[in-house]
C-alpha cells in the first residue's frame, strides 16, 4: 500500500510516517507546506528510505495536489494537515478557516477526481482518512465521555474549523460515495511536539528555570494519548475501518492541567534536578484563563477497541516519563525552535 500523508512534517504526522516506514512495508508520500510547526528534522531518521517521498505543497493548491495524486498514485490518504493550536486560532482565525476547511475541501475534491478514474478494484480499496479532534464535541461536565454519536458543539475557532471539515468529509461519503474514515482523538503528547503546546512548553520552561504558566486554576481536564499509540490507531483504522464510520481515539488518561504540570515537575526533579536545589513545582505560575476554555474532554474509545482491536500501550505515567526523557536526550531538535521560532511566549490573550 502507498499512503499519502498530509501534514507529515508536523507532530502527529511525523509520528505516523516514522511508524509506517519503521514498522510496515508500506510506502509514504508526505505532503507538507512546512509552516512554523512543520519540521523535516522530525523525519531525519527515515528520510533516506526508498519508501519515502516528500513534496512541499499547500493542500489548498488543488492543481499541485492533483499532480501529487497523478504522479504518486496513492492507495490511501491520511489527512493530518491542519492548523491545530487553540490559542493561535483566537489570535488569528483566518488561517484556520483556510487550512482546515478550504484545505480539506481541496483534498476531497482532488481525491474524488482521482478515485473516480480508478478501476473497480482500486475504487473499492481506496480510503480517505480524515484525522480530527475531540474538541469538535464541545465541553463535558463532571461525568460522561465523548462517543462517536455525541452532538457537535465546537467552542473555539479551531474546533469550529475542524467540525466543519468533519462535516465536509461525511458529505463526500454520503453524496459521492467516496470511501472516507474519520477519527477524533484526545490530546496527543510525546516526542517531536512543537513547544507551544502544554507538555513540551512546561518541560522546556522548567529546564530554563522559567515560570510554568497554568491557565486559571489549572482544573481543566484533558484525556491524554501518547502520540505513538495514536499513530498505530489511525493505521489500524485505514487498514480495518468501515467506510463512512467515525472512530474515537483516546488514552483513558484524564488529568487536570495542574496534575499534568505537577507530574512533569516531579519527574524532572528525579531525572534532572535543578542545580540550585529548586523544586520545579516552585516555578508553577497561575495566569489569566484563555477565552472559551472548555472545562473537560474525555474520549470513549470502546468502538475502536472492540471493533478494530486497537489498544493504547502507554498509560500517562509511562508516556510522560518517555516524553521527558526524549526532550532531555534530544536538545538538537528543540533548541533551534526555542531560539528561532517560539521561545515560550503566551498566545491567545
Amino acid at each position: 500500500m502507498k499512503i499519502l500523508v498530509t501534514g507529515g512534517a508536523g507532530f502527529i504526522g511525523s509520528a505516523v510516517i516514522r511508524h509506517l516506514i519503521e514498522n510496515t512495508k508500506y510506502s509514504v508520500v508526505n505532503v507538507d507546506k512546512l509552516t512554523y510547526a512543520g519540521n523535516t528534522e522530525s523525519l531525519k531518521c527515515i528520510s533516506d528510505s526508498d519508501r519515502y517521498a516528500f513534496v512541499e505543497a499547500d493542500i489548498c493548491d488543488q492543481k499541485k495536489i492533483a499532480e501529487v495524486f497523478e504522479v504518486h498514485r496513492p492507495d490511501a490518504v491520511m489527512h493530518l494537515a491542519a492548523e491545530s493550536h487553540v490559542d493561535r486560532s483566537i489570535d488569528g482565525p483566518s488561517e484556520f478557516i483556510e487550512t482546515n476547511i478550504v484545505g480539506t475541501f481541496s483534498m476531497l475534491a482532488c481525491a474524488k477526481n482521482y478515485w473516480d478514474a480508478l478501476d473497480d478494484e482500486g475504487r473499492a480499496d481506496f480510503r480517505f482518512h480524515h484525522i480530527s479532534t475531540d474538541e469538535v464535541y464541545g465541553s463535558l461536565g463532571d461525568e460522561g465521555l465523548f462517543t462517536e454519536t455525541t452532538p457537535y458543539d465546537p467552542r473555539s475557532p479551531y474546533s469550529a474549523s475542524k467540525a466543519s471539515s468533519d462535516h465536509l468529509v461525511q458529505a463526500w461519503f454520503h453524496t459521492y460515495g467516496l470511501p472516507v474514515l474519520i477519527t477524533n482523538c484526545s490530546n496527543n503528547y510525546g516526542p517531536y511536539h512543537f513547544p507551544e503546546k502544554l507538555i513540551p512548553l512546561v518541560i522546556l520552561n522548567a529546564l530554563d528555570m522559567k515560570p510554568l504558566p497554568i491557565y486559571g486554576k489549572g482544573d481543566n481536564i484533558r484525556d491524554w494519548l501518547y502520540v505513538e499509540d495514536h499513530a498505530k490507531a489511525i493505521l489500524t483504522v485505514v487498514e480495518k475501518g468501515v467506510p463512512g464510520e467515525t472512530y474515537n481515539v483516546g488514552g483513558r488518561n484524564e488529568r487536570t492541567n495542574l496534575e499534568v504540570v505537577e507530574a512533569i515537575c516531579d519527574t524532572l526533579d528525579k531525572l534532572k534536578p535543578a542545580k540550585d536545589g529548586t523544586v520545579y513545582r516552585d516555578l508553577i505560575t497561575f495566569v489569566k484563563d484563555r477565552p472559551g476554555h472548555d472545562m473537560r474532554y474525555a474520549i470513549d474509545a470502546t468502538k475502536l477497541e472492540d471493533k478494530l482491536g486497537w489498544q493504547a500501550e502507554e498509560d500517562f505515567d509511562s508516556g510522560i516519563a518517555k516524553t521527558i526523557q526524549w526532550y532531555l536526550d534530544n536538545e538538537w531538535w528543540w533548541k533551534p525552535i526555542r531560539e528561532k521560532s517560539y521561545a515560550g511566549e503566551r498566545l491567545g490573550h
